[in-house]
């Protein structure tokens, strides 16, 4: 969950936050490829925990995106972080990843204020 920073690039973003949260992909693929393909896009890779603005961050960043049927559409950075609203990459994903992925963020991060600087990792390793 929170691991030292093995496989974990030591450049300025790494450098930069407060915690490293390993993201499992293979509970949640279609995520797990969402941050990848943003942050490779040039979204950012740290997210500082802001979630009084959340509802506000998710209004600026859905804003013009139309709804799909069958689909949730997910936001990077998260609404959640100061780092999300106007801007933010979107894709389309199914609301059970989606969903699923958003709870077991939560669940890992409710434990830490506002403010704190949070990475999250893709995990490629298969579970055991």
């Amino acid at each position: 969950m929170f691991a030292e920073q093995q496989g974990v690039p030591t450049d300025s973003a790494a450098t930069q936050a407060d915690v490293i949260l390993h993201f499992p992909r293979e509970r949640y693929p279609e995520t797990a490829q969402h941050i990848r393909s943003a942050i490779e896009k040039g979204q950012p890779a740290v997210c500082t925990i802001d979630r009084k603005a959340a509802d506000k961050h998710r209004e600026e960043s859905l804003s013009g995106i139309p709804t799909k049927r069958g689909y949730d559409r997910d936001e990077w950075p998260m609404a959640m972080c100061k780092e999300g609203g106007k801007g933010a990459d979107i894709a389309y994903v199914s609301p059970s990843d989606n969903r699923g992925a958003g709870s077991w963020i939560a669940n890992q991060l409710e434990d830490y204020p506002d403010g704190t600087r949070v990475q999250i990792v893709i995990d490629d390793q298969p579970a055991h």
